[in-house]
């Protein structure tokens, strides 16, 4: 995709959908994610829920299998909506790490 093709589709978003654009950008630029922590030595270091030992790629993965937000949340109960939303962005942002980290989770 070209800048300009990715100018297009940002006018045509909501003022909610810019704001919450803006802020995925700021985040991927300062690789500072609310809610989202990496500790070596926790969960293999890989990106996890804060103060959790929940990591990311066994969410993404588990929606991939079907579970929905609302499933995901029964079954997690320790996470909020927020906690959810939080993994998503920074999911989308860093594509490649999710799928080598479920890739190397499968794989054990």
């Amino acid at each position: 995709m070209t800048l300009k093709e990715l100018e297009t589709q940002l006018l045509a978003l909501t003022p909610e959908e810019k704001a919450q654009a803006i802020q995925l950008l700021a985040q991927s630029l300062s690789n500072a994610w609310k809610g989202i922590e990496k500790t070596p030595g926790v969960c293999g270091g890989d990106a996890r829920i804060a103060n959790t030992r929940i990591p990311l790629w066994s969410l993404v993965n588990y929606r991939r299998l079907g579970a929905s937000d609302g499933r995901i949340l029964q079954d997690f109960p320790q996470l909020s909506a927020e906690d959810l939303v939080n993994a998503w962005n920074y999911s989308q942002a860093h594509p490649e790490e999710m799928e080598a980290a479920i890739q190397r989770n499968e794989e054990d």
